[in-house]
């Protein structure tokens, strides 16, 4: 196994935050009723709903099923973690994480000094939108306020 070489499945392989694991285990523990490291298959829905998901009533029915047919009719925190995991991994996967902000950033500054600059701003929108753009006065200050922020999340 030579160092650097990449690992089959290991780097597609996302895994959860140490935040979204906290939420899942408080999730978890507000169900676990009796405190025996069970949720029952019927609360594993509001479980659910409290996290933010609206599963349908399909949804719940094929859970029920696998949880009932595999699990022995309730889900233990792993088994919870598998269920949420999932979901949880495909509602971030559409946010904008830091890196790309950073590259966005870098693409943005084109002299490497830190800031972008209104022209620097223009000109990307040029290669962007492919013509002349004319900025306002006021989308010029939304532009700066913009950079600030972009630049602030960057760092």
């Amino acid at each position: 196994d030579m160092p650097g070489t990449p690992h089959p499945g290991g780097a597609q392989e996302a895994s959860l935050s140490d935040a979204q694991t906290t939420s899942l285990r408080d999730a978890f523990k507000e169900f676990d009723k009796d405190k025996d490291g069970f949720i029952s298959c019927k609360d594993l829905g509001n479980c659910m709903r409290t996290m933010g998901y609206m599963p349908t009533e399909m949804e719940l029915i094929e859970l029920s099923q696998q949880i009932n047919m595999n699990l022995g009719g309730h889900v233990d925190f792993d088994d919870f973690v598998e269920l949420m995991g999932p979901k949880l991994l495909a509602e971030t996967a559409d946010m904008i994480g830091i890196k790309e902000l950073k590259d966005a950033f870098r693409e943005f500054d084109t002299n490497g000094d830190g800031a972008i600059s209104t022209s620097e701003l223009r000109d990307a929108m040029r290669k962007l939108l492919g013509q002349q753009v004319r900025f306002s006065s006021a989308q010029l200050n939304e532009i700066d306020v913009f950079c600030c922020f972009v630049r602030m999340m960057s760092r």
